[in-house]
């Protein structure tokens, strides 16, 4: 590692107290100037220090910025199960691990960002994904399964961000059929499941699992095409360390899901936390846009709904608006 990724994972273990530039030189063989280097370094990335003459530096503890070392502090023994790459701005996260994956990368690799300069959600949507205020990551995974289990990544996810958020905001999470995850009837996070298939077998050769989380709003709000549905898991920056633990509460509920993918124990949660069961609905992507009334969702995962011509169908495909 570099001098400032090894004082950077020191500073993650040390929150809240102070290194002197001389600890820290002795202990990586380097030069006073050099830790004073990456200090500033990490200041201009974001990264928030005390300073005091005798003491040294001390990483505040409401500083919150996403980093390897500070994701693997909060997934204490199950940190050394993945190779976590943490960039500051990507394209699209989903787009380099696909890169990755293609190149040979092993399960449990994971990609993280602070923003992205073109962010996709379903349907190859723009999914809005400012600097600094949001939390960006996809998940390789290699699974044993056909195409048509895929859908249960997706679902797993979400009851993973749902479960995380919820523990660390203290506010109710929801799961909007098939896979936006929202607080208070907005959407705090999207999910992107892509897969690459082998055609002959019908298995798949890797999935990448995207997820997106809006951790709080953007300066000057979200775009005016999606201000009326987006929302934030905090209205106010939180401190606290907390992106880099969200990132680490999806990563481990999620993998936990995922080794148990072909038992669905996640499913019965998935369920209850539907927030379009029994709603009035528009189903879109699918043609013209027809108005139905969500009845259920089935052991696949299917959305069945009813149409105002009183026929019923199951969606496996598509998306759903809710009516208010």
């Amino acid at each position: 590692m570099s001098v400032r990724e090894d004082i950077l994972e020191l500073f993650e273990q040390n929150r809240g107290k102070y290194l002197s530039g001389e600890e820290l030189a002795a202990r990586f063989n380097v030069s006073r100037s050099a830790v004073w280097k990456a200090v500033k370094q990490l200041e201009a990335e974001g990264y928030e220090f005390d300073a005091s003459t005798g003491r040294g530096y001390s990483l505040r503890i409401d500083s919150d910025v996403i980093s390897k070392s500070g994701i693997e502090k909060y997934l204490g023994n199950e940190a050394g199960r993945y190779d976590i790459r943490v960039y500051k701005t990507v394209t699209s996260t989903n787009t380099v691990l696909k890169e990755m994956a293609a190149d040979g990368a092993a399960e449990g690799t994971v990609v993280a960002a602070e923003g992205q300069t073109a962010g996709r959600g379903r349907m190859n949507r723009r999914f809005h994904s400012p600097l600094g205020t949001g939390l960006y990551l996809s998940i390789l995974l290699r699974p044993v399964i056909n195409a048509g289990e895929a859908l249960f990544i997706t679902t797993a996810a979400a009851v993973a961000v749902a479960r995380t958020v919820e523990d660390i905001s203290g506010k109710k999470a929801g799961i909007k059929w098939v896979n936006d995850v929202l607080i208070d009837g907005r959407k705090i996070c999207g999910i992107l499941t892509e897969a690459s298939l082998n055609m002959e077998s019908g298995e798949m050769q890797y999935a990448v699992c995207g997820i997106g989380v809006n951790i709080t709003p953007p300066a000057g709000g979200f775009p005016e095409e999606i201000r009326d549905i987006a929302g934030a898991v905090f209205d106010d920056p939180p401190g606290s360390d907390v992106k880099n633990r969200i990132a680490a509460g999806i990563i481990k509920k999620f993998m936990e899901y995922y080794n148990m993918l072909p038992e669905h124990e996640f499913f019965t949660e998935y369920v209850s936390r539907s927030v379009t069961v029994g709603e009035r609905i528009t189903v879109l992507g699918r043609g013209e846009p027809r108005k139905a009334l969500a009845l259920s969702i089935d052991s696949s995962c299917g959305l069945l709904v009813r149409y105002e011509d009183g026929s019923e169908e199951v969606l496996n495909s598509g998306e759903v608006s809710i009516r208010r």
